[in-house]
Parts: structure tokens; sequence; C-alpha cells
């Protein structure tokens, strides 16, 4: 049976725009953009996970709100089962402890940054345009 890793991400907009990040040079998936996020611990509700992954990642306190897309992604070792849940930063500043940059970028520029496959299913769904 193929590992499935459970993942969750924040869907978080200021302005008219989308907060992306950009994951480190050493990373799996190297300088890909994404929404924030991480993966769901064992016994963690996902919530509280993208909770404390925001913190990790940015430095950032945030509010879970409802979950707004889930998708399913086969990589070629494993799957993700990936939700993205709209949130608010409850916290202004971002520090970039595990992101290797950050961006607020308008929904018509987000097709100039390259994301992950499974991140770009969440996009396309999001922006309603065909995967």
């Amino acid at each position: 049976m193929r590992p499935t890793k459970t993942v969750v991400g924040a869907l978080i907009v200021r302005d008219g725009r989308y907060l992306i990040t950009q994951r480190p040079p050493k990373a799996v998936l190297p300088l890909l953009w994404e929404f924030p996020g991480g993966k769901v611990e064992p016994g963690e509700a996902e919530e509280a996970a993208l909770r404390r992954e925001l913190r990790e990642l940015m430095g950032v306190e945030a509010v879970v709100h409802e979950r707004v897309l889930h998708v399913r992604h086969a990589y070629p070792d494993y799957d993700i089962d990936f939700s993205v849940y709209r949130c608010e930063l409850a916290s202004v500043e971002i520090t970039h402890l595990r992101v290797n940059d950050h961006r607020w970028v308008p929904e018509e520029e987000l097709d100039d940054y390259d994301f992950p496959a499974a991140d770009q299913k969440t996009l396309d769904m999001l922006l309603q345009t065909p995967a």
C-alpha cells in the first residue's frame, strides 16, 4: 500500500492578494511556491496542525476558518491528502523561519509562479480553471 501524507495549507487573502511561500532550496520540491502549511502529525487535528505549521514556517499566529478545498494527488512515491483552509493572520510580521521567501500576489499573477502539482490542483479549483 502506498504511503499517504495528510497535508494542510492556508488560503490567506489580504487586500485582494494571496499569500504564497517559497520552499527552501534543500527541501523536497525545492524553490517551488505553495500555500503555506505542512504535514499533519498522527493524532493532530488539521486546524491545530495548520496553526502549528504557520508558527514554525513564518512565526505567525493565525485564525483557521472553514476548509475551502480538498484534493488528493499521487506523486511518484506517495499520495497527498491535501486540505486548504481559509485563514486570517492574527500577527502581521512574517519571518522566514522555514520558508525561502513569501509574496502577496494578486489572482491574475498566480500563474507566473511554479507550484507543486498538488498545490496547482488546488489553485486550479480555487480559480475555477480546468485542471
